[in-house]
């Protein structure tokens, strides 16, 4: 395989894309969390003070992608975006100007004196552990603490990784916890936190350095906000299956405009609204009002990886902090960059996990007197929704690539199978907290 011609999904072959960013303001460089490694197409994320304005997808020659060149495209492509955030910091900017530096009421300067805490849940990982914390070290905003949550270790490996760290940044905690399932680490992180807000990440995310700041602003756009979701942008494309997770991901990797949910005024045209997966963002990129989240009871341990279910608790807690008449904020600003799943195997657990989580999260609904009627109206409509996912994936796949082989049939099995998982898991968990 050359580094142009990346393994396709179920035999074909697909362009490997690098991926990164560039802003506009200032002598133009283009950086990415992979290395140029000779890809003939680049994906470059551009920025305005911070802000993501859109993507541009550009050939390669040489080197890596022409910086200049990215920076006069994007200009000239997203000139209105710019000018709107150059006036509202009350900045006259002709086009054909170049992009001045960040002036004093520039929203990307957000500062708070919030304390925030960000909860990082891993299992068996240190070399991606070593890696991320590497990242939120050089978080700026100036109140953190860092607590990484290691669940039902096997060894102390993750305990050494996270004390080398907080050897020489006394901002990392080691918090354990004895029992396996994503919703019982993240709820382990949420008793231990400190902070007004808590943010969550995965071990396998790199984040901005700005990613807090994106996120308190995201809670300063309304006074209801109770939860911040952000931009997930794509690290990179080497193989076929990265290519399809990328396609599949749109809706929380690409989207670069602000937005606001709530349960008041006008029902969105989504028929699945608010019960829909991938909409409102993803448990990569989040962050809550700790006292409101800990009302809520925190994440619901029948769901999400480790448990029966595989998923399910991310939409779960959305639907809960909107059931609660708050709203929730996806800010682009808040960026971090995912390494997607990158092997045939690892992608279709990854299917039969969204199936398994979906319908087991349905069927909490189901069980719940307050929802189930709602529900059920909307399901037909919603099985005509997951059926224009899985066609739009495949438009934006484009030509040279395709689902892999199986992709299908895992997503329904997992279908299939969630109402019996959750049921399962419900029973798990009710005996286990009887046993404590």
């Amino acid at each position: 395989m050359t580094p142009q011609q990346a393994p396709g999904t179920g035999g074909s072959a697909v362009p490997a894309l690098w991926c990164g960013e560039l802003e506009l303001a200032g002598e133009p460089a283009v950086t990415g969390i992979r290395a140029y490694a000779g890809q003939r197409r680049a994906r470059v994320l551009l920025r305005l003070h911070g802000d993501p304005l859109g993507y541009l997808e550009v050939p390669v020659t040489g080197a890596g992608p022409d910086a200049a060149e990215v920076a006069r495209t994007g200009a000239e492509r997203h000139v209105g975006a710019i000018a709107a955030h150059l006036a509202a910091e009350g900045v006259d900017w002709t086009v054909g100007d170049p992009v001045p530096a960040p002036a004093s009421g520039c929203p990307g300067r957000f500062a708070s004196d919030t304390e925030v805490t960000v909860v990082v849940c891993t299992r068996d990982r240190g070399e991606a552990l070593a890696e991320c914390l590497e990242r939120l070290a050089a978080l700026t905003h100036p109140h953190l603490e860092l607590l990484v949550v290691d669940n039902a270790p096997s060894d102390d490996s993750t305990r050494r990784v996270v004390e080398s760290f907080a050897a020489r940044d006394p901002r990392f905690r080691h918090v354990l916890e004895p029992r396996p399932g994503l919703s019982r680490a993240r709820n382990r992180g949420l008793a231990e936190a400190r902070g007004a807000v808590i943010a969550y990440t995965d071990d396998d995310v790199a984040v901005d350095p700005g990613w807090v700041q994106g996120l308190l602003r995201g809670f300063a756009r309304r006074a209801d906000v109770g939860c911040v979701t952000g931009l997930v942008a794509t690290a990179g494309i080497d193989t076929g299956e990265e290519a399809y997770f990328d396609a599949r991901a749109a809706s929380w990797s690409t989207r670069c405009e602000p937005e606001i949910y709530d349960l008041a005024g006008d029902a969105r045209d989504d028929a699945l609204y608010p019960y829909s997966a991938g909409i409102f963002g993803t448990g990569a990129n989040f962050a809550f009002d700790t006292a409101m989240l800990r009302e809520l009871g925190g994440f619901d341990e029948a769901l999400g990886a480790g448990a029966p279910t595989r998923g399910g608790e991310d939409l779960d807690v959305f639907v809960r902090v909107l059931r609660a008449g708050r709203a929730l904020a996806y800010e682009p600003a808040a960026v971090v960059w995912h390494h997607h799943r990158a092997d045939p195997a690892a992608l279709l657990r990854q299917l039969y996990g969204y199936g398994t989580g979906l319908t087991a999260y349905l069927t909490k609904c189901l069980l719940q007197r307050d929802v189930r009627r709602d529900v059920i109206r909307r399901v037909p409509r919603g099985l005509a929704r997951v059926v224009r996912i899985r066609q739009a994936t495949d438009e934006r796949l484009g030509e040279g690539a395709r689902a892999p082989q199986g992709a299908l049939a895992s997503e329904l099995r997992g279908y299939l199978a969630g109402p019996a998982l959750y049921l399962r898991a419900r029973r798990e968990v009710g005996r286990s907290r009887a046993g404590a």
